[in-house]
């Protein structure tokens, strides 16, 4: 039987297999994220941007070769989220400009494709670390080529298989390779990810396709124009969850209360939370109702007439909106990426034109990024990724822009991002110099958050439960536990006799009053601090602290 070769049409299947492979397994991934703390979580991050690519994937009909993996690339490149999207992305990326080279591609041309990928994913990142996708993607990749270099006849499905196989080998070693992954006890989560894509793409070589669920499957999409926004009957469909600090109170009373300002009301206890589910046109009045029980865990507040409006507008829409590009009407312009309405208005004020919403379980794509950077009327433009896990991200968006010159300033918090900001002189002549104040500025902050454990785990021999509280230092776990003691050892952690400024920026379901008391040791702990205090409005973190 003659070998099965890599054709257009069979890369289309292996992409989509690959899609559904890492969808499926997505949450498996997650489990493997070293802190419990909620982020965007390297398994959901490489599904949506496979995501990306399996959408324009089926929308092709009998590609060549060259269009399916041109595709691909393009697609994973402007859909990427997060560290582990991107790295993909630029496997995927180096891999396609060696088979576009094809007609048809055999297991030595695929092995090259796949060490090429290698080579650009490393280019791309500053310092690579071992034990990550990387090491894995490159040992499995050698290994293949080697495997070829023996044997010059190998299919693409051997070499799959061969690839797969020292893979996941490589993916054991990853524990040891990797300081904080050998003090969890856990192996690379994004390496776990990349070869579920793999296994994926060899079950399309072998013919095996995954069954759609309902959700995944095509169907005719719903018809949201037909619904009246009239016949929403509240607008906020809002959820939480508030811990249960006060067992005595009554669950029952807090349903009747709820079902009198709205309806499609779900609560669900237990010994520790109570979850609730609401639509209303008094969302505060919801929130309130769960803060009698105790603080709030998780909140969501949606407003389901603009999504009705969103709905009706992507539903008439036939493609992506074209890119708009503004002319240049001054020589430098900012993005920021941030979540809360507090912080955009603090980003806003500082001088950046525009604020991407994102950053903590939220990562905005490369896309989104470079839409925003777009539409700055400047012919420079910086860009304040604010999360660590966003900056390759922009960066991959500032290779995109090529109307516009992009800088990345590589601030891994918000507070970072708003030193970086207070550095800028817009009058500055020189580029070079501004880049150097707001990279200085960003680097002389320390900051700390304190949000809550989204899993229960375990971590440096200290077992950690899902629902209670965290503090981080310089993105380290700090604490874990009750409010109070995270908080003060957190503010403990961050404050020195020469500290001279802080900044509280309180969040969600967080009162002025709560974020007075963390003022109020902030004070205690160094009399001669001068402090702000910012309603933020993010979600995630309850408090984000900076000290200088």
């Amino acid at each position: 039987m003659a070998e099965q070769k890599i054709n257009g049409a069979l890369f289309q299947s292996m992409v989509v297999e690959g899609a559904l492979a890492i969808a499926e397994k997505k949450e498996q991934v997650n489990e493997l994220n070293v802190f419990p703390v909620p982020d965007g979580d390297t398994g959901t991050n490489m599904s949506m941007t496979m995501d990306a690519a399996m959408v324009e994937m089926e929308k092709l009909s009998e590609p060549t070769l060259v269009k399916a993996v041109d595709t691909t690339a393009s697609a994973l490149l402007r859909g990427a989220r997060g560290n582990s999207g991107v790295i993909l992305s630029l496997l995927f990326r180096g891999a396609a400009k060696r088979l576009r080279e094809h007609e048809e591609a055999g297991g030595r041309e695929l092995a090259l494709a796949l060490r090429e990928g290698v080579e650009t994913a490393y280019k791309a990142v500053m310092k690579p670390a071992e034990g990550t996708i990387l090491t894995v993607s490159r040992v499995s990749a050698q290994h293949a080529v080697e495997a070829c270099q023996a044997e010059p006849d190998l299919s693409a499905e051997k070499v799959l298989e061969v690839v797969l196989e020292r893979g996941h080998q490589a993916l054991e070693e990853t524990v040891h390779q990797n300081p904080v992954l050998e003090k969890a006890g856990v192996v690379d989560a994004g390496a776990c990810g990349y070869l579920a894509i793999l296994e994926g793409m060899l079950d399309a070589l072998r013919g095996i396709h995954k069954e759609r669920t309902a959700a995944e499957a095509a169907k005719p999409a719903a018809d949201f124009a037909a619904i009246a926004d009239e016949d929403i009957t509240f607008t906020y469909c809002t959820e939480f969850i508030a811990a249960r600090k006060d067992k005595a109170r009554n669950v029952s009373r807090l349903r009747s209360i709820l079902s009198g300002i709205g309806d499609s009301l779900v609560v669900v206890e237990d010994d520790d939370i109570v979850k609730v589910h609401v639509h209303t046109d008094q969302p505060n009045k919801a929130l309130e109702e769960g803060l009698k029980f105790g603080p709030l865990l998780t909140v969501k507040i949606e407003n389901m007439r603009e999504q009705h409006t969103a709905k009706v507008i992507e539903g008439t829409a036939d493609a992506p909106a074209e890119r708009v590009i503004a002319p240049p009407e001054k020589k430098y312009g900012f993005v920021a990426v941030a979540a809360g309405e507090g912080l955009k208005g603090v980003f806003t004020d500082l001088g950046v034109d525009e604020v991407v919403q994102g950053g903590q379980t939220m990562n905005p794509s490369t896309d989104d990024i470079l839409h925003a950077v777009d539409a700055v009327p400047a012919e420079i433009v910086f860009v304040l990724p604010n999360n660590k896990n966003i900056i390759l991200a922009a960066e991959q968006a500032a290779h995109l822009s090529e109307e516009k010159k992009v800088v990345v300033i590589p601030a891994k918090t918000i507070p970072q991002g708003i030193s970086a900001m207070l550095a800028v002189d817009p009058d500055s002549e020189s580029e070079t110099v501004l880049t150097a104040a707001m990279t200085d500025a960003a680097t002389h902050v320390r900051s700390g958050q304190v949000t809550y454990a989204a899993r229960d785990s375990e971590f440096d021999g200290k077992k950690i439960k899902q629902g209670e509280y965290l503090s981080l230092c310089e993105g380290k776990l700090c604490a874990s536990g009750r409010e109070a003691v995270v908080i003060k050892k957190l503010v403990r952690e961050m404050v020195t006799d020469g500290s001279s400024f802080a900044t509280v920026i309180y969040g969600e379901g967080v009162t002025a009053e709560q974020a007075a008391e963390v003022e109020a040791l902030l004070r205690k702990e160094n009399k001669e601090l001068e402090i702000s205090v910012i309603d933020g409005g993010q979600p995630v973190y309850y408090y984000i602290l900076s000290v200088e």
